[in-house]
Order: structure tokens, then C-alpha cells, then sequence
């Protein structure tokens, strides 16, 4: 039941959203023109999304060491792009799934400040943007592989908090639909940050945007994303960023033609400088420091 739902929800349901948007937006005429394509919104997207996503991995390696510190018997260690522990206790199971709450945690209070409208604009409600992004998706499709894997980490807690597949299936498709909606929730959030009002006037004007500040940041931040997490599997190093990154986007360019009345207030984005010495400094602490491994006993 599970895998149907997730080619619908994620594959059937963008596709079904976007032809709709084309056919609405092929009988629209404007004579609004967009300001040309940003390459600098594009880069500052980008290395923002590689801050977000390996700020939002760290938490999540995190919280699954503290707890397991705290726990006698466990002797927890985190390296820079996964955990692992010595010791036997069967609160180890349940401790597996502190991870993806606490992102799911920070994602849920980025995305009411977004909707608070703070910040403002600019970069940082651009860097709010991708944290909300990545610490809800990052921990959505847990549930649904935790669903179908009791080897998973949320997999591992769902077992012990004795859920029976029932109740995991109904976790899982509630996430999927979470995914949709997270996605959905954070455009209006994001096209605020247009630099002219002409930029979101039209459906295909806020697809362009939405496609221009999320889109091919999120796979250019996937790409960016790698150096954080070698030496590992091929899978992991990937394939994850991949399951966070693109389901996401592809509802965002499904759903950009529907939000309309957008209040443009973009604050100045300013340049890429900053945002890549602070990617600099990170990829440095997760390789010198994370990765020789930092231990919690």
C-alpha cells in the first residue's frame, strides 16, 4: 500500500498540479516582464541549501547521541556523517527516532516564523526558507522508511514502541502528505522574496522564480553536499540529499502557478561571499573535526 502512495503522492500528484497550472496559464496574457535570470540569487540559493542541509543533518546526528549519552550502558560517538555507539540498552531502539523529531522540530519552527513573516527578507528568510525545508523533509520520509524497514532508524523506534504495521502505514501516508503540504507552504514564503512584483504577476513568472531560488539551488546544493559527507557509501552519500532535495522541489514547481496576491517585500539579498566562507568553515569542522569521530562518554 505504501509504495503505490509514494509514486502517487510524489510522481502522480506534482505531474497532475502542473498540467493543471499550464492549461490555467495558457489562457493568461500579461505584459508584465520579469527581471533577468539571477545567477547570484542562484549561487547564494545554493551554498544556503548546502548550510541548511548539513546544519539540519548535524542536529539530527545530534539528538540521536545526546539521549544515548545520557543512557546508562551507552557509549555513543558522532562522526560527520553518521553515529554509532558500544554498550547494550534497550532504550537504544526508541532513541533512534530522536533524530528526525528534533528536525522535524527546528523545520516546524522555521516554517511559523515564515508564515510569522519573519525575517523580513533577503538572505536570512531565504536561509529560514531552506531550513524549514530540509529539517521537515529530511524527516518526513523517514517515516515512511521506517514504515517499511524496521532496520531504519524511525523503523528501530516504531518497534519499540510496539506500532503494529497498521499504524505505521497510516504514519507513513500521513507523511507523505505532510510532504506535499510542507512543500506547498513554504511558496508563498518563497516568492515573497521576488526582487520585482512583475516576478510573481504570472503563473509562469512564479514557476520561473520558484524554479530560479529553489530549484536548481537544490541541485546544485545537492552536488555541494557531497564533500560533507565522503568517505561512505555511495547510497548515503547521494542518494539521502537526493530524498530530501527533490521531492519537495518537485511540488514547489507543481504548485508555484496557484499562489496568487504575493506581497513582494525582498529585502537585499546581498552577495554570495558570506554564505560561502561560512559553507568553507562548516565543511572544515565536519572533515577535521566530525569526521575522526568526537566522543559523547
Amino acid at each position: 500500500m505504501i509504495l503505490p502512495a509514494v509514486a502517487i503522492v510524489l510522481l502522480v500528484g506534482p505531474a497532475l498540479l502542473a498540467l493543471a497550472g499550464w492549461r490555467a496559464s495558457s489562457r493568461v496574457v500579461s505584459d508584465a516582464t520579469p527581471s533577468p535570470w539571477n545567477w547570484t540569487l542562484v549561487a547564494t540559493s545554493s551554498l544556503l541549501y548546502t548550510l541548511a542541509f548539513n546544519l539540519t543533518f548535524f542536529v539530527q546526528e545530534l539528538f540521536l547521541v545526546v539521549p544515548k549519552a545520557l543512557t546508562p550502558g551507552l557509549q555513543p560517538t558522532l562522526f560527520h556523517n553518521n553515529h554509532r555507539w558500544l554498550g547494550e540498552n534497550a532504550l537504544a531502539s526508541l532513541f533512534q527516532g530522536t533524530g528526525a523529531l528534533a528536525t522535524a522540530l527546528i523545520g516546524l519552527a522555521c516554517l511559523i516564523a515564515l508564515r510569522a513573516g519573519r525575517p523580513h527578507g533577503g538572505a536570512s528568510r531565504l536561509f529560514v526558507v531552506w531550513m524549514a525545508y530540509c529539517g521537515l523533509l529530511m524527516a518526513l520520509p523517514q517515516v515512511v522508511i521506517g514504515a517499511l524497514s524496521t532496520g531504519s532508524d524511525v523503523g528501530m523506534a516504531m518497534v519499540y514502541l510496539g506500532l503494529p504495521q497498521t499504524a505505521k502505514d497510516i504514519a507513513a501516508l500521513f507523511a507523505l502528505v505532510a510532504i506535499a503540504a510542507v512543500a506547498l507552504a513554504l511558496l508563498r514564503p518563497t516568492l515573497a522574496l521576488a526582487p520585482q512584483p512583475a516576478d510573481v504577476a504570472t503563473a509562469g513568472a512564479r514557476t520561473r522564480f520558484i524554479c530560479q531560488a529553489i530549484a536548481v539551488p537544490m541541485l546544485i546544493g545537492t552536488a555541494l553536499v557531497i564533500p560533507f559527507r565522503v568517505p561512505r557509501e555511495t547510497i548515503e552519500v547521494v542518494l539521502l540529499p537526493l530524498l530530501v532535495g527533490v521531492p519537495g522541489v518537485l511540488w514547489m514547481l507543481a504548485g508555484a502557478w496557484r499562489v496568487r496576491d504575493v506581497r513582494v517585500h525582498s529585502g537585499r539579498m546581498g552577495s554570495f561571499v558570506l554564505p560561502l566562507l561560512a559553507a568553507i568553515a562548516l565543511l572544515l569542522v565536519f572533515q577535521l573535526l566530525l569526521r575522526p569521530g568526537v566522543a559523547f562518554y
